[in-house]
């Protein structure tokens, strides 16, 4: 068993989750049309199901199954795309919900995929904006907390999909 060291408690979690939920708002001020929700399976599941919950706008949730990890610390070079949406963006506001932007590739990935769904626009909104490993530049439009490194699990964050129920966000360490 790993030994975990919190690094962002539930409270600051859910604070921090009421905030994003504001900014988002307020980034949409003459919105006509509902704004299109896009979880990324299955690490944002939780902040997801949270944060939709504080944007006080007529949105539409789906979902999409992407990877890049597979079952270690390290990121494969190799983005799986394994469930797409069910429903059209076209001419829709998007919001992409990720728990995590490490190395870039998945959210690039999918930013790509989407732009040609010819959206009127694609934002991205991340639970942790990480540096440490970052390979691509990438526009993160809201993100709850800027970590620098370490391996994280909690709050849907997984290690081999272990630690998602956690309630808070911990670092792994020898």
């Amino acid at each position: 068993m790993e030994n975990l060291k919190v690094v962002i408690s539930e409270n600051q979690i859910r604070q921090r989750v009421k905030e994003l939920g504001r900014e988002i708002k307020a980034s949409y001020p003459d919105i006509d049309v509902s704004l299109v929700c896009v979880c990324i399976l299955k690490g944002a599941v939780v902040f997801f199901s949270d944060l939709i919950r504080e944007i006080d706008l007529d949105l539409e949730i789906d979902f999409v199954r992407l990877s890049s990890y597979g079952d270690s610390t390290c990121p494969s070079e190799k983005v799986i795309f394994s469930k797409d949406m069910e429903i059209s963006v076209k001419n829709r506001h998007v919001l992409i919900v990720e728990d995590i932007i490490d190395t870039g590739a998945t959210i690039t990935y999918l930013k790509r995929v989407l732009e040609a769904r010819n959206p009127l626009s694609v934002k991205v909104c991340a639970l942790i904006h990480k540096m440490e490993r970052r390979r691509m530049d990438v526009e993160i439009d809201f993100y709850g907390f800027r970590i620098e490194k370490g391996f994280l699990v909690g709050y849907g964050l997984d290690c081999a999909e272990k630690y998602r129920n956690l309630k808070g966000i911990y670092e792994i360490v020898d």
